[in-house]
């Protein structure tokens, strides 16, 4: 083993409280979580590396094959598996998102692996939490070498599993398909997180992966035996998106396996489990396997001063004039009386003068409103503009960027991105991606990114089935993290849906910054508008409540500080829900409600009472109805 590999992951180590016992050799190994509820199994199948997954003594992962390839050579195969390290972790740390405390508590271990006539051991990494488990393999080697990694490892569901994915036509901007997993033909595409309902009624699970630097990203594709394999990002179609903005040359050269300079570490593949919706929702996996931010950069981490979470406005899909300063100042006056924190301009704020744009920024200012501008990513690929550009933006007082067009998961592409992430941090500009992958935790180590899109959002002017659509994200994409949905639109583009279903979506799909697609005046004569204007961008607690079901029913109550708010998003079946209040604490509060008006869709009725704990609600909803309730303790 290598003198750096030995060097990093010594401090890798003693950066967290944790102890470590030496296992001698063995056939297989064992990891535990906490609570001993979830079992990762490796071992090995003949000579080849295995492994599985339990949770609560169900099966979540059948016995599959692990496989890594570097330079054409399987080294998943003739192994013996040698010592174990293992460890442990038991640590929180501040968080903008569904909660405001993530929890990081797992069991690790260490394997050292050889290969038979191979030079050198390597390792593989586990680690199993009380709602997941994740893997990583560790290769050493010195720092000129370069070498060809890819993966082919397969993740077996159980018989009589369903699943919920979408293909890569589209990137990561696709309709989830719901499916039995023993249906389904080999060769289908599915972009992470693979969303899973366990065959019985047993639980629920999702394939993802965290901590993507350096590396291609990951995608699945069936085997047609309920097998998902992981494919990396120079196996992967080239999307419209992608095929429509670079070239055919382009396209060919991400088809090429990339070269990873010295160590190789693979990114964590990630299994979240869970017995329902809530564990799922609320699992830190992804975000808990990336480093913490660094303190030179981010002095108090993700609560670094110039880091704000917050709501924005934008002039883009809802109408609202001309891209003129005039009309920009007019958005962000509108923004601070709504009591936003962000402007978000579209790409035609480059065609003005600097002047212009720095007496935006000022006037913003002074409303409690911050700019972030539009920027192509193919403009960004040279080191010295790019960065002349960012000095720029920051000299000018602008707050972030919003970086579109990625559309690939080559490695070349997440690279650009994790230079676009260092460059951003030293100037104390946020980030907004767009045309995006999923999201893989890195939030945590760069807090200035805001959110990604990576989702079929509200700027798709053709989706007709949004009631099915926006009960589905919150168990399926949001699972690896907020997606820049563009949220609340009371007009055409709201489809099958109501005015207060709508709403719900701006609390439900939490996120450091949540862009509402509604012309802030359309917000502003809304009859909803007391309810939007209160709902925060970020909560100390989120509970997913029964009888939520993917693309059927979301049932959130949420809260900030000490009031709570109950948002419900309806799928296409009209239904009549009861929903206990036990989630407040003692005493009345003051409600303020929204509800459906099922003879008019693009209407709200507004109404107010009080409510206790001991309560139960009764609420009617109709075909993508919705209903919201704020709860405030009188």
């Amino acid at each position: 083993m290598s003198k750096i590999l030995n060097r990093t992951l010594a401090i890798f180590l003693l950066s967290f409280s944790l102890f470590i016992i030496p296992v001698n050799a063995q056939n297989d190994v064992l990891v535990k979580s906490p609570d001993g509820k979830t079992v990762f199994k490796v071992f090995l199948t003949g000579k080849q590396l295995s492994f599985s997954v339990k949770s609560d003594g169900h099966q979540i992962i059948e016995a599959s094959s692990a496989v890594f390839i570097v330079d054409g050579n399987a080294i998943t195969n003739n192994l013996v598996l040698g010592k174990t390290e293992k460890y442990s972790i038991d640590e929180t740390y501040p968080w903008n998102g569904l909660h405001s405390v993530a929890t990081n508590k797992c069991n690790g271990s260490i394997i050292w692996i050889s290969q038979t006539g191979a030079r050198e051991n390597y390792i593989l990494e586990l680690r199993a939490f009380n709602n997941a488990v994740a893997f990583r393999f560790i290769v050493p080697g010195n720092t000129n070498l370069m070498r060809k990694p890819d993966e082919s490892t397969v993740f077996r569901l159980p018989k009589g599993s369903t699943v919920w994915y979408h293909d890569l036509y589209m990137h990561y901007e696709g309709v989830h398909v719901r499916k039995l997993i023993d249906t389904i033909p080999a060769g289908q595409w599915a972009a992470p997180p693979l969303t899973i309902k366990l065959p019985g009624g047993t639980g629920y699970a999702s394939i993802t992966e965290a901590n993507l630097v350096n590396y291609a990203g990951m995608a699945l594709q069936t085997d047609g035996r309920n097998g998902f394999v992981l494919r990396l990002g120079h196996s992967h179609p080239a999307s419209y998106p992608y095929v429509l903005r670079y070239t055919k040359e382009d396209a060919e050269r991400l088809s090429k396996i990339a070269e990873v300079k010295g160590t190789i570490t693979t990114p964590w593949r990630v299994i979240i489990v869970g017995k329902d919706l809530n564990t799922l929702v609320n699992c830190d996996a992804v975000t808990n396997l990336c480093p913490p931010p660094d303190k030179e950069l981010f002095p108090d981490g993700i609560k670094t001063d110039w880091i704000k979470p917050g709501r924005a406005v934008w002039k883009y899909l809802d109408g609202g004039g001309d891209g003129s300063l005039k009309t920009m100042k007019e958005f962000s006056r509108m923004a601070g009386e709504l009591g936003f924190e962000y402007n978000v301009l579209e790409g035609f704020w480059s065609k003005w003068p600097d002047d212009s744009l720095k007496a935006l920024v000022d006037y913003s200012n002074k409303l409690g409103v911050r700019i972030i501008v539009w920027k192509h990513s193919k403009e960004l690929r040279d080191p010295d503009e790019r960065n002349k550009f960012f000095r720029h933006l920051h000299n000018l007082g602008v707050a972030g960027i919003k970086i579109d067009f990625f559309d690939h998961e080559a490695k070349e592409l997440i690279d650009l991105y994790e230079s676009i992430m260092k460059e951003t941090a030293a100037l104390k500009l946020s980030l907004i991606l767009h045309g995006a992958n999923k999201p893989t935790g890195l939030a945590r180590t760069w807090p200035n990114i805001l959110i990604y899109e990576g989702v079929k959002g509200m700027e798709a002017s053709k989706l007709v089935d949004r009631a099915t659509h926006e009960t589905t994200l919150p168990f399926t994409r949001m699972l690896a993290g907020p997606a820049d949905y563009s949220v609340c639109h009371f007009g055409d583009r709201r489809k099958n849906t109501t005015w207060v279903h709508q709403v719900t979506t701006a609390a439900i799909y939490s996120a450091p910054v949540i862009t509402y697609a509604a012309n802030p005046a359309n917000i502003l004569s809304n009859p909803c508008l007391e309810m939007v204007k209160s709902i925060p961008s970020v909560w100390d607690e989120t509970r997913v409540l029964a009888p939520s079901e993917i693309g059927e029913l979301a049932v959130y109550a949420q809260r900030k500080g000490s009031t709570w708010f109950l948002s419900v998003m309806n799928g296409l079946q009209p239904r009549t829900i009861k929903i206990p209040l036990s989630f407040l604490s003692a005493g009345i509060f003051n409600t303020l409600i929204l509800s459906d008006n099922p003879d008019n869709p693009a209407s709200a009725r507004v109404t107010s009472g009080t409510s206790q704990a001991k309560d139960i609600l009764t609420i009617n909803l109709e075909t993508g109805g919705g209903f919201m309730t704020r709860f405030t303790q009188k």
